[in-house]
């Protein structure tokens, strides 16, 4: 029997199509290698005796450590044993397309490949390399054959390694090897997705390895950010790129499934798929560093997605716009730490959440705000979206946090279709209908969403309230100055635990409790600020700052007294919230509490400045000479077939 690392041991990789999770000792334990939502290579994640890994361990090993290399999503792991050091160096390749201008980061070229390049420092060591494909989500094992210079199968990525390998034992499920390396030897691997034919891959690293670090470096040095927090927020920045599916524009919540929100419990949910919700929240921090490329392609894939499902928005699609996600367990799997069921798929799909509608509408202004052109058919969608809200703003729904009991009057939502009319009505103008369904939305929530004291309540008539309350503010929506110290109050007196806060406190209709939400204390700090608690607000960002894992890097949730990550990681929520944080702890140096004013879209054009959207960023850009830095040679350009 073999037990689960601890989350916190875990770094992504990824080439903005697939990915990896590499553990502190170098075990690759979960692998997707062409898309995000497809079933892993490895998920000795989810079950660590059947789930298959990649592990190239040294003998006798006494300490680690690692870090990105500079401005990138590749991994550096330095373990030391008694007899010498390695280190190794993971990515998966990528690079922009030839041909497409010089500053398209979203159009891109990925052969599928993982790669770990070894290198030993000093002494001389001994690894054991094994070459494990999951048989887990098959519920069969992979049958490995020699293929050419590699090892593979029949739907088995292929591995490539410099020094000889050997199957263990005929129609067998593994491949090993002993390696012995001595200081200043190298030694490469290769997982490809496909067999390749042609130049032999491993004659292709150094420049794949020269490729992606040019990717990687030079899209980062695009962000406008350069505040106190500046490691943290490109750190967090490079996270949601590589959770963008690059094929379709479609931006991930998160890269795992079922990674439980409290050990042992039910609540485990796969988010390798697309919320409406969450993309656009990320879209909005990525927005106030000043990229505006991936708000572009997400708008196409948005697009496509709704086009299939019109009059209505459903709140995720699948990241190849897929509309069913049809919800299945998988009970032949163990669990992280025992924590049943695995799932595949989520039934969330399709709920009705009625916040969508706002979602979509903040979205476009945001998308004019960077410069895109919304067509005629656009805008007789978004019309038409505008009065499915109308319509069903009174209704109740399951809410932005999934609840699997009776649908209720959430109080998110209608604040959420208030930001539908009034964002429709920036976009197109004067509209009695739309004005008077915003100005009873308002009257309702200050009315029946609140209590006695003007605290907004997580449903109309609760006896309880909840943390997305928190966005009122961040949404423009009119609350008063007494409302959002009432709210503040009231959050801070049910929900919060020190610096973290639950989610809610009313019964969902789900067994077990989770951890501490990340997303709500961000929003506690963004709150904080538009109430004028400056210095409260900043110790609250720095001690959230202090529970992200040694490379930056957080999960869904946190256990409030051990701090270990619980629920998915990397969870685009956390990270997207903290950028939004960060720019506006910014914006409140400059400006204090009026700075904050508005939409998401007026917030970013402040944090970003003169050189908000795209012709004006590419000015300023020029006139600093980064321009002339990124563009002076093709060095991202990935030459591939």
């Amino acid at each position: 029997m073999h037990a689960n690392k601890p989350l916190r041991d875990y770094a992504a990789i990824g080439d903005c199509h697939g990915h990896a999770l590499v553990a502190a000792n170098g075990d690759i334990d979960w692998c997707c290698l062409e898309r995000h939502d497809q079933d892993p290579l490895f998920c000795s994640l989810l079950d660590p005796d059947r789930g298959g890994a990649l592990r190239l361990s040294p003998r006798d090993l006494v300490a680690h450590e690692r870090h990105y290399l500079e401005g990138t999503n590749m991994l550096v792991t330095r373990l030391r044993t008694t007899s010498g050091v390695v280190e190794f160096l993971d990515f998966m390749p990528v690079g922009r397309r030839r041909g497409n201008g010089p500053h398209d980061y979203v159009t891109l070229v990925v052969p599928g490949w993982l790669v770990r390049r070894v290198s030993v420092i000093d002494g001389e060591l001994t690894l054991d390399l094994c070459y494990q494909p999951s048989i887990a989500f098959a519920a069969q094992p992979a049958k490995l054959v020699a293929r050419g210079d590699g090892i593979g199968g029949d739907g088995v990525p292929t591995l490539f390694c410099s020094h000889p390998l050997a199957i263990s034992g005929s129609g067998s499920a593994s491949a090993s090897a002993t390696i012995r390396l001595g200081a200043g030897q190298q030694l490469d691997l290769i997982l490809a997705a496909r067999y390749t034919i042609g130049d032999p891959p491993l004659t292709l690293l150094d420049r794949m390895q020269a490729t992606t670090q040019a990717f990687w470096r030079e899209w980062i040095a695009y962000s406008r950010y350069r505040g106190p927090y500046q490691t943290a927020v490109e750190r967090s920045a490079l996270t949601l790129k590589l959770m963008t599916f690059a094929s379709s524009g479609a931006i991930v919540a998160a890269l795992t499934t079922s990674l439980p929100e409290t050990i042992g419990g039910a609540r485990n949910w796969d988010y390798r798929y697309s919320w409406l919700r969450d993309s656009c929240f990320a879209l909005y921090a990525l927005a106030a560093l000043g990229y505006s490329g991936e708000a572009e392609r997400y708008v196409d894939y948005l697009s496509r997605c709704v086009a299939l499902t019109l009059p209505e928005i459903r709140i995720m699609y699948g990241i190849q716009h897929e509309r069913f996600l049809p919800e299945l367990t998988l009970d032949h799997l163990a669990g992280y730490a025992g924590s049943r069921p695995v799932r595949r798929g989520n039934a969330a799909f399709g709920q009705r959440q009625i916040d969508v509608y706002g979602q979509v509408l903040d979205l476009a202004v945001l998308y004019e705000a960077l410069g895109g052109k919304l067509d005629e058919q656009d805008r007789r969608v978004l019309r038409t979206f505008v009065d499915v809200a109308v319509q069903q703003w009174a209704e109740p729904d399951c809410g932005l946090w999934e609840m699997r009991d009776d649908p209720k009057q959430h109080v998110h939502g209608k604040m959420m279709s208030w930001v539908a009319m009034d964002r429709a009505l920036q976009l197109f103008g004067p509209e009695p209908r739309w004005q008077s369904a915003r100005d009873v939305i308002v009257e309702q929530v200050l009315g029946q969403g609140s209590d006695a004291d003007g605290a907004l309540l997580q449903a109309f008539g609760a006896t309880h309230t909840d943390a997305a309350t928190l966005l009122a503010p961040a949404l423009g929506f009119p609350l008063s100055a007494a409302g959002l110290e009432a709210t503040l109050k009231r959050v801070e007196a049910e929900l919060a635990n020190g610096a973290f806060l639950k989610r809610y406190a009313a019964d969902d209709g789900l067994e077990g409790d989770e951890g501490a939400f990340l997303i709500c204390s961000f929003w506690w700090v963004d709150a904080l600020l538009a109430a004028g608690r400056g210095d409260e607000a900043r110790e609250l960002f720095e001690t959230l700052l202090g529970c992200a894992n040694d490379v930056g890097l957080f999960a869904e949730e946190v256990d409030v007294g051990s701090r270990d990550f619980l629920g998915n990681l990397p969870q685009a929520f956390t990270h997207l919230a903290l950028i939004g944080s960060a720019v506006n702890l910014e914006l409140f140096e400059r400006g204090g509490a009026a700075a904050l004013a508005g939409s998401y879209a007026d917030r970013a054009r402040r944090a970003v400045g003169a050189t908000f959207g795209p012709r004006a960023l590419l000015a300023s850009l020029r006139q600093s000479g980064t321009i002339h830095r990124l563009t002076s040679s093709a060095a991202s350009t990935m030459l591939w077939p």
